[in-house]
């Protein structure tokens, strides 16, 4: 198809009025006629008024841009498609010619973090596609135009043409835009602007009715697996967007998008089809925790789990996760997200070095050579496995929650650790705490089906009745969970941690108490720990070494 309407002359290039005088209000076209949409006159200029068609090749075209990996072009409406200047101005789709003289259309692409223009990808009148400058990097076709969460859905096209033509019903009002390079790049291209696209409460796909077209959509779904958020445009009996605009107009267009209907990812089955399903013994991902009766109790930790630590304040229970943590990158080779909301970067980054290195954050780390300091953060960092928030200050709920997805769907981590949940809804608006934990540990628990990495949440306590806290070695009980209930509720396994820090022979002892264990239902006493001050690490403590008739006798 050719991309001009051979009715009507194609525009080459704004040039002054003698008329009213305006310096660019008048336009020259391919057949040499000219005429200014200001006063409305034509053969405005004397200067053009002598040039035949042959003359206009030798004109030289207004630049748009100075790159010289890139092409210039001119804004103008798209006759034949029904899409007018306006919308190809506000997106960055221009009309050019390559340099022997072939038309082409030119679809910019701007990189995401610079939001400068850094690709182009062309089209030629055969249907014809290449690449100017690189793509990578950059966001879908239009994203450029719309913020974050700017508009309540968003709309992807498998094509540029597809989005202008949607986004002309729309007066480019709401969020439109297209892949890169259709619907072979369709997971791709979403992928790597997921946290863009998750910003808006709806995302929906209107790719071409062929069967590449629907299995993009398949290819997709499994990126949007919280229930209503993605939907789907189908059954319009046009291949897409544009025909169905060129054939029926705006309103048709218009009703399509509104009749969007939600993407079913999960079907319906009836119990009678589920023998093949039964029958095979299931396999669970089981890796180990670092402390062996808690490994006994629990028979493993699992990923699509959520479990939560719990004791009171500067019982131990963070330094016990980040063992955790460490066990699950440097034993198991797994992929973490380490969420740590009372400390920053470095802070993270040296209590994980501290640990290869056994030594503990108040160790003078100036005595530690530079070779050293490296030895441990290539073994530990180096590959890539623990990745960590940068929240800036920045607590709100939803988007942490945000951040937590696409560490798994972006990053495909394989646990994330959050450090802890007090502090996220410590800020909240309404100051209700119990009812923001109850929704916090909801969305966790859905985060964890949805994605199926595991989770380990660290939690305070409320403080028990009586003079005695869990400071001073008070029993933990799930009654004591801070919220309504839902953190027990919601939880596949919980542990408390019980320490009394006024001992004056075993302060540096935590007991783990399993409270709650859905996959074994194995409750009680676990293991005892030891903080060692000397290495700032929290290990199994041996039995044989306790006096006897001590309180951790039964130990």
């Amino acid at each position: 198809m050719s991309f001009k309407d051979e009715s009507k002359p194609d525009f080459i290039k704004h040039i002054p009025c003698e008329n009213c005088g305006s310096s660019d209000a008048g336009a020259l076209y391919t057949d040499g006629g000219t005429s200014c949409h200001k006063c409305g006159k034509g053969r405005i200029n004397a200067e053009y008024d002598a040039l035949t068609v042959g003359d206009l090749s030798s004109i030289t075209r207004d630049p748009v841009f100075k790159d010289s990996q890139l092409y210039d072009g001119e804004y103008k409406a798209l006759r034949s498609r029904k899409i007018p200047e306006e919308i190809c101005r506000k997106y960055g789709y221009m009309v050019g010619h390559k340099k022997n003289g072939e038309a082409i259309q030119i679809a910019n692409y701007y990189d995401t973090q610079s939001k400068k223009l850094t690709g182009q990808k062309i089209r030629t009148a055969d249907k014809g596609f290449s690449i100017a400058g690189t793509t990578d990097g950059v966001g879908l076709f239009g994203q450029q135009c719309f913020g974050a969460g700017s508009s309540r859905q968003v709309i992807i096209t498998e094509g540029e043409i597809d989005a202008l033509s949607i986004a002309t019903v729309f007066d480019a009002r709401f969020a439109v835009v297209s892949l890169i390079n259709g619907a072979n790049s369709a997971f791709k291209n979403i992928k790597a602007n997921l946290e863009w696209l998750l910003s808006f409460d709806e995302v929906v796909l209107w790719f071409d009715d062929d069967d590449a077209g629907k299995q993009a959509v398949e290819d997709v779904a499994e990126l949007f697996k919280k229930p209503g958020h993605l939907k789907v445009i189908q059954g319009t009996g046009f291949k897409d967007a544009n025909d169905l605009l060129i054939a029926q107009g705006k309103g048709k267009v218009l009703s399509a998008t509104y009749n969007a209907s939600p993407m079913i990812i999960d079907g319906i089955k009836n119990g009678n089809e589920l023998w093949d399903l039964v029958s095979v013994d299931e396999v669970f991902e089981t890796y180990t925790y670092p402390f062996p009766k808690l490994e006994e109790k629990f028979q493993g930790i699992r990923k699509g789990e959520l479990v939560t630590f719990t004791a009171g304040s500067g019982v131990g229970k963070s330094t016990i996760v980040k063992e955790i943590t460490y066990h699950l990158t440097m034993t198991e080779g797994l992929k973490v997200g380490y969420i740590a909301l009372e400390e920053n970067l470095k802070r993270s980054a040296l209590g994980f070095m501290g640990m290869y290195m056994n030594k503990p954050m108040s160790y003078d780390y100036s005595k530690i050579t530079l070779e050293e300091k490296r030895e441990a953060f290539d073994a530990v960092l180096g590959d890539g496995k623990l990745y960590f928030y940068d929240h800036f200050g920045s607590l709100e709920s939803e988007n942490l929650l945000r951040k937590m997805r696409l560490l798994v769907l972006q990053n495909e981590v394989d646990f994330l650790v959050l450090d802890h949940v007090s502090i996220v809804v410590s800020g909240n608006a309404d100051g209700d705490e119990r009812k923001a934990i109850d929704a916090l540990m909801t969305n966790l628990r859905s985060l964890a089906e949805e994605t199926q990495a595991g989770i380990i949440v660290v939690s305070h306590l409320r403080r028990p009745q009586g003079d005695k806290g869990h400071e001073d070695g008070a029993t933990v009980s799930l009654a004591q969970l801070r919220g309504s209930g839902a953190i027990a509720q919601l939880s596949d396994g919980v542990v408390g941690v019980e320490r009394d820090m006024q001992d004056a022979e075993f302060g540096n002892h935590v007991k783990l108490r399993v409270l709650k264990n859905r996959f074994v239902g194995d409750v009680g006493m676990a293991d005892t720990l030891e903080y060692s001050k000397g290495t700032g690490r929290m290990t199994t403590w041996d039995p044989e070494i306790m006096p006897t008739g001590s309180e951790w006798e039964e130990f």
